[in-house]
C-alpha cells in the first residue's frame, strides 16, 4: 500500500535535498505518514535534458488510477540553464522560459497525455551565484576551469521563473530573493548559504524549506502537512486485541480534530 506523493524535480540543488540539512529530507519528515516525497533531482541537467525525463516520471491519464497521485510537483531549474557559453548546459533565456511553460503544460493542459488537474505545481527560482566563490572553486580543479556563471545572468533566469509562474497561474518560491536578502544583499555574505558559490549549505536549504512550506500554506493550505491527517489509523485508534480490521488506509484529508 502506498501514499500519494510530493515530487521534487530539478537539478543537483534538488538532488542535494536529501543531504544532511537538505530541504527534501525535512519535507519528507514533515509529511511522514501523509505523503511520500520523491526526489527526482538530476545533477548537471538543464530544462532541455529534463523534459524527456519528466515524461518518463509522470503517469499518463490512463495510468493515474493505478499509481499514487502526485499532489505537489516542485520544479526547480535555472542554475544550469543560466551557464555561460560555451558550456553545453547553457539554455538561452527564451528557450528556458518556453521549457518551463512546457513543463506546466504537460501537467495542466487537458490536451496532454499526462494531464492531472489535481496536481499543484510550484516553480522555484535558482539561488544567487557567488562568482568569487565559484571562480575559486573552478580555478582549484585540475585542469583549472573558467568561470561558468554570472551573478546578473542567474538573476535574469530567476526573474524568468517568477514571470512564468505568474503567466501560468502556478505558485512560485523566489529562492533567489530570499537568500539574497538573508545575505544582506552582499555577495561576500553568500558563503554562509553556498558551499562553492552554487550549491546550497544547510543554512541555504533552511531558507528554501521555510519558503516552500510558507508557499504551500498560503497557496495550497489543504496540502500543508499541519492540515493533513495520517493515512493509516493512528495507533490510539487501533483495536489492540484484533488489529487487522482496524488498521485501514485512508486519504490524507484535512484533519477535523
Amino acid at each position: 500500500m502506498v501514499l500519494d506523493v510530493i515530487m521534487l524535480f530539478g537539478d543537483s540543488i534538488t538532488q542535494g535535498g536529501w543531504s544532511d540539512g537538505g530541504f527534501g529530507a525535512r519535507l519528507a519528515n514533515a509529511y511522514s505518514r501523509k505523503f511520500d516525497v520523491l526526489n527526482r533531482g538530476l545533477a548537471g541537467y538543464n530544462t532541455d535534458w529534463a523534459l524527456p525525463v519528466l515524461e518518463q516520471c509522470l503517469p499518463t491519464q490512463h495510468d493515474q488510477q493505478h499509481v499514487p497521485k502526485i499532489k505537489i510537483l516542485v520544479v526547480w531549474f535555472g542554475a544550469n540553464d543560466a551557464c555561460l557559453k560555451p558550456s553545453p548546459q547553457q539554455v538561452p533565456l527564451p528557450k528556458f522560459t518556453d521549457n518551463l511553460k512546457r513543463i506546466v503544460h504537460l501537467v495542466h493542459s487537458a490536451e496532454s497525455p499526462y494531464y492531472s488537474p489535481s496536481t499543484k505545481i510550484i516553480l522555484v527560482t535558482p539561488p544567487p551565484v557567488n562568482t568569487h566563490q565559484r571562480l575559486a572553486d573552478l580555478a582549484s580543479r585540475d585542469p583549472p576551469l573558467a568561470l561558468d556563471r554570472n551573478f546578473e545572468v542567474t538573476k535574469e533566469y530567476a526573474e524568468a521563473v517568477t514571470a512564468v509562474a505568474v503567466a501560468s497561474n502556478v505558485a512560485v518560491v523566489d529562492v533567489w530573493t530570499a537568500i539574497w536578502k538573508a545575505a544582506g544583499e552582499r555577495e561576500e555574505a553568500l558563503p554562509k548559504y553556498l558551499s562553492d558559490g552554487l550549491h546550497l549549505l544547510p543554512d541555504g536549504y533552511t531558507i528554501v524549506y521555510e519558503a516552500l512550506m510558507k508557499t504551500i500554506g498560503t497557496e495550497h493550505p489543504e496540502l500543508h502537512y499541519e492540515n493533513l491527517q495520517c493515512v493509516f489509523t493512528p495507533w490510539a485508534e487501533v483495536d489492540w486485541a484484533n488489529p487487522g480490521p482496524s488498521v485501514q488506509k485512508r486519504e490524507a484529508v484535512i484533519s477535523r480534530n
